[in-house]
């Protein structure tokens, strides 16, 4: 039974997200701004329609059968992939209505620091993914220029390179830490949205070639067009095995993993070397001993030659959850780890970005002197609230998939229910702000806006998850790569 005032809570949310967040492009709704302007001065771009941000606005839509608006978003999308030589096929980061009623998208050539974005682009066939299955509108999926577009995605992600791992390589600033962070390279977010994608993408391909029979009668003479697909259907679930396998291999760690790390021979040559990025000992830092615990696992930040990147970003690993890159057991571990230091994780505002932070002289040269990045601050190990419905999530789809009723659960509820009334407590009376800063999170973030749309619609997601129905967490399970597999075999 929620209290009046939290009721009260959610109905501001509510109206906010619905009476002043919303934007209408052609008398249709198609999305929402990043940030609800409080003055007629519009600050920088966040009355922009990002990609990035309107993912929970659409997740959130779904549940609420608003299915509508979130076709729409996936429309203009469409319309907006871009047609130029070299990034054919990429998503916009943002777009506007300018004043004389046309797009304008962003594809990172007005960003701060000229950032490109590359989660947008992922996002995209995930979210198409979605709406198809909570809506069961196959027609929509299998309309030619949606396949068009799914095509242009793919052959985008599915070319030839000069590197051979399976693995997205992107420079730094390329997703939501969209700031220089020492994350470029194949940083975990990018990694684990890169199969997010690829598995919904391969869905929503095996809607149109069932449909067309393909499966059924691969020696009949299809169209080109339909060839195509099924070519970049087994590219993609290829791709996918790959990726999951080294994943697991390079990025999943544990206590025990750590110390076979730390005996690896180095200066190796050949197919056969157990430390292919010839990883010294020393790069393995301390902290990872209480960090881990006995129990605990996780994936990495990155994997480089000779850098390995052992920070823990939280989103990167409750997307692995949730799009099962991680093992049931795996996540499990995970949830371990998230309880071992939730004082870090979550403190006084769930979730923290990342951790630990960079300092001192890295602070200087890996940040590039980013005032905003300060140790604690925005994205350098901040806390943020638009982050924590997806752990919620990653538990709740786990319990429906396992018989997860250990200790352990019953502790990872505990700390959702109190984390949930510190969303209540804390955000209204901080004006949704988007970001938090400290050691603890209790500081509002230096520059952070208010009124930050993703910031308002997580605390609508998680009192969903929490309280109207734990079993919409199901609504995220992508197709199983052994159902890919089999479809054209």
């Amino acid at each position: 039974m929620k209290s009046p005032q939290a009721q009260q809570i959610l109905d501001q949310a509510r109206r906010l997200l619905y009476e002043k967040a919303m934007v209408k492009i052609n008398g249709q709704y198609v999305g929402t701004v990043a940030a609800i302007p409080q003055s007629d001065h519009h600050d920088l771009n966040y009355t922009e329609v990002f990609i990035r941000d309107n993912v929970p606005v659409m997740i959130f839509l779904l549940l609420q059968n608003e299915t509508e608006i979130v076709q729409n978003f996936l429309e203009i999308c469409l319309t907006l992939q871009s047609k130029g030589f070299p990034t054919y096929g990429i998503f916009p980061t943002s777009f506007v209505e300018t004043e004389n009623h046309e797009l304008k998208a962003d594809y990172g050539q007005r960003a701060i620091g000229r950032v490109c974005s590359v989660d947008a682009s992922l996002w995209w066939p995930i979210l198409a993914y979605y709406y198809v299955q909570r809506t069961g509108n196959e027609a929509w999926a299998r309309q030619t220029h949606v396949q068009l577009g799914l095509q242009k995605f793919l052959n985008l992600i599915l070319h030839p390179v000069f590197r051979d791992a399976p693995t997205l390589f992107v420079p730094d600033g390329a997703f939501m830490i969209d700031r220089p962070m020492d994350v470029w390279g194949a940083p975990l977010e990018i990694q684990t949205l890169l199969y997010g994608a690829l598995k919904s993408a391969a869905g929503l391909l095996l809607i149109d070639l069932k449909a067309k029979g393909y499966c059924s009668n691969k020696d009949h003479p299809f169209d080109s067009f339909t060839m195509e697909q099924s070519h970049q259907f087994n590219l993609s679930v290829d791709w996918l095995k790959k990726l999951r396998t080294y994943l697991l291999k390079h990025y999943w760690i544990n206590c025990n993993i750590v110390q076979a790390l730390r005996r690896r021979p180095t200066e190796q040559y050949g197919e056969e070397a157990s430390n292919e990025h010839n990883v010294h000992t020393e790069t393995i830092p301390n902290w990872l001993q209480d960090w881990l615990g006995d129990r605990g696992g996780y994936l990495i930040g990155n994997i480089r030659t000779g850098r390995p990147d052992f920070r823990f970003f939280s989103l990167g690993n409750c997307l692995g959850a949730i799009f099962d890159v991680t093992s049931l057991a795996q996540q499990r571990s995970f949830f371990r780890l998230v309880l071992n230091n939730q004082r870090e994780l979550c403190a006084q505002m769930p979730l923290r970005i990342c951790h630990p932070p960079l300092k001192d002289d890295d602070w200087r040269s890996k940040t590039g002197f980013d005032r905003k990045n300060l140790p604690w601050c925005y994205h350098n190990a901040g806390h943020w609230p638009c982050l924590f419905w997806f752990l919620v999530v990653a538990v709740l789809r786990h319990s429906c998939h396992s018989n997860y009723g250990t200790v352990e659960y019953a502790e990872m509820g505990n700390l959702i229910r109190n984390n949930y009334e510190v969303l209540l407590r804390r955000l209204p009376k901080h004006k949704w702000a988007e970001y938090f800063d400290g050691p603890t999170g209790f500081w509002v973030g230096q520059q952070s806006r208010s009124y930050q749309t993703w910031t308002i619609v997580g605390l609508l997601l998680v009192h969903h998850f929490t309280e109207v129905n734990p079993d919409d967490a199901l609504m995220f399970d992508l197709p199983s790569l052994k159902s890919l597999h089999q479809a054209l075999h």
